[in-house]
């Protein structure tokens, strides 16, 4: 079976409710990595102390998971559904072939 990377970048307070959705699914094994970045909004404005402050990247998390090419779109549906909220900013979600994977512990090949 092949394997797949999936990189999804969302909203941080999407997180909780994204992992115990795909924990409830059976997909507990996944990276968690907290980023900036913007999209076509390109940050947003505030108002600070009277001035319009331009806040150029915004933090969000990037999951990381690997999984059998099998369960990737079903995991890209979860994270979708869960972490939606119909606004500019709720993410993307990319999928990469692995070539291989190996387990430090046993030197087990994966892929």
């Amino acid at each position: 079976m092949a394997l797949k990377k999936l990189e999804a970048v969302i909203r941080p307070e999407k997180l909780d409710q994204v992992k115990e959705a795909l924990e409830q699914a059976g997909y507990h094994a996944m990276t968690v990595i907290e980023v900036r970045g913007r999209g076509e909004q390109r940050g947003v404005e505030l108002q600070y102390r009277g001035s319009t402050v331009r806040i150029d990247l915004l933090p969000k998390v990037k999951i990381e998971i690997v999984a059998d090419e099998k369960d990737v779109e079903k995991i890209a549906e979860i994270i979708m559904r869960t972490a939606r909220t119909g606004k500019p900013g709720d993410g993307r979600i990319f999928i990469i072939p692995v070539e291989k994977a190996y387990r430090i512990r046993t030197g087990e090949q994966q892929a």
